[in-house]
């Protein structure tokens, strides 16, 4: 399969309960490249609720989105996905709780997250070499949804304000919803989901993934965090 871009992730164990749960709420599993149907819920429309992060699967984002560099191949960057991984210790957290990000709803970790948050760190800094610049379209949308100076400089540089200082990790859940809509989604979520979460929360892999032409991600490999 040929990718248009490419993305470091944080991707749940697919074997885990939570992650099963999470994969067919959004209706994408990225670890098999296939769609999936939502759980019937009272009162829910699961698939408009999940449209807009559907394409990316369950996870949390460690490097943005990126085309690959001039001169630049997969092959190579899969060989500094290993080197990093191999360089870099698993995290643990002590669990993850379900939050509201503006007007969607994530899961965010509990505990202490320096080393997480040195971590993603690594990933955006230690694989940028492969990442090709931003086009200048795609700059001027992400500036006209207001950016902080901090942020801006992270666009310039990085290609993505919310990296570095700036990251806050999250395991998207919904699209941007109605206020009205919110508790009712919390509920069901709350109900079907919280319960499933694993307490301590353990980041042991890295996963690197592929956009294919249809904007869907798909996993291509996991390295193991054994530093």
């Amino acid at each position: 399969m040929t990718f248009t871009r490419y993305a470091i992730y944080y991707a749940p164990p697919a074997n885990a309960e939570w992650s099963r749960f999470g994969a067919s709420w959004l209706g994408w599993d990225m670890e098999t490249g296939t769609e999936l149907p939502h759980p019937e819920i009272a009162g829910l429309d699961i698939a408009a609720i999940t449209e807009v992060p559907r394409k990316y699967g369950l996870h949390a984002t460690m490097k943005p989105p990126m085309r690959l560099a001039e001169g630049q191949t997969q092959a190579a960057l899969e060989t500094a996905c290993a080197a990093l991984a191999a360089a870099q210790k698993p995290v643990t957290l002590d669990s993850l709780h379900l939050a509201r990000l503006g007007r969607f709803l994530a899961l965010r970790p509990t505990g202490d997250q320096a080393a997480l948050n040195t971590l993603a760190s690594a990933c955006v800094t230690e694989l940028d070499p492969y990442r090709s610049p931003a086009p200048a379209a795609e700059l001027e949308r992400r500036r006209a949804a207001g950016l902080t100076p901090e942020q801006d400089s992270n666009l310039t540089r990085w290609g993505y304000p919310y990296v570095l200082d700036q990251f806050r990790f999250h395991i998207t859940l919904t699209g941007k919803l109605p206020k009205p809509e919110l508790p009712a989604v919390e509920a069901a979520l709350t109900e079907h989901l919280i319960p499933l979460l694993p307490a301590p929360f353990a980041i042991t892999d890295l996963a690197l993934m592929g956009e294919a032409a249809d904007g869907r991600f798909h996993l291509i490999h996991r390295y193991a965090l054994s530093g």
